[in-house]
């Protein structure tokens, strides 16, 4: 039996993946770990408040592992602070890392090469699935999530603080991956059979920053 922690952003990806590993024979999930940023305490990327992550956590009823990494990060100093608490992790029993990628060969790649010398064997239950078939399989579950960040530069800012659910599927153009693999857009899940219960949430005011369009989640 693997001990396996899961690589969490808190969005859907990362959900479905908690999901698909619990209905996994050989595996027992341990845990959920995140980077977050030391000013913040926001997710890096996604921008939610580390409370809500927490929130995700009890409602899946594991432990949430945070990993503080400056703003901006170089990747070296990503990397240190990723081996470290990976070491401890292995310490206290993990032998998997899983993760939530669906198709990006180099992103891959690079999980590969980083804990190429760990000795951790590293799981990616979504890997090569097509994505609609995927994306309308989740929401079909009774997963729900918001659109908490936009890329500008590919889709409308109006996307930001929508739900990733059937309507949204339907309005998507060809040019836009369904789970937005390639970074079109990042959610927050806030119900599914990963959870115990929904999380009340909603959302709050929009903004823009380098290109990017974030809505504010916030409980209640």
């Amino acid at each position: 039996m693997g001990k396996a922690l899961i690589a969490w952003s808190g969005g859907k990806d990362s959900a479905w993946t908690l999901q698909r590993l619990r209905a996994a024979p050989g595996t027992e999930v341990a845990g959920l770990f995140t980077t977050v940023e030391e000013d913040s305490g926001r997710v890096a990327v996604h921008a939610v408040p580390g409370s809500l992550l927490e929130a995700q956590a009890r409602a899946a009823g594991l432990p949430l592992h945070r990993i503080p990494i400056p703003r901006p990060c170089p990747n070296a100093v990503y990397e240190a602070a990723v081996a470290k608490f990976v070491e401890g992790a292995m310490r206290g029993g993990v032998t998997q890392l899983a993760f939530g990628d669906l198709f990006l060969e180099d992103i891959r790649r690079y999980r590969e090469r980083q804990f190429a010398q760990s000795g951790l064997e590293l799981l990616f239950p979504l890997w090569g699935e097509p994505t609609r078939p995927l994306a309308e399989e989740m929401i079909a579950s009774g997963l729900r999530a918001w659109i908490v960040c936009v890329d500008l530069a590919r889709v409308p800012r109006a996307w930001a603080g929508r739900r990733f659910d059937d309507d949204f599927l339907k309005q998507l153009p060809d040019t836009v991956d369904p789970c937005g693999e390639r970074g079109e857009f990042h959610t927050f899940a806030f119900a599914g059979p990963m959870f115990r219960a929904p999380l009340s949430t909603r959302i709050g005011a929009v903004t823009e920053r380098d290109g990017f369009a974030y809505a504010d989640v916030a409980s209640g």
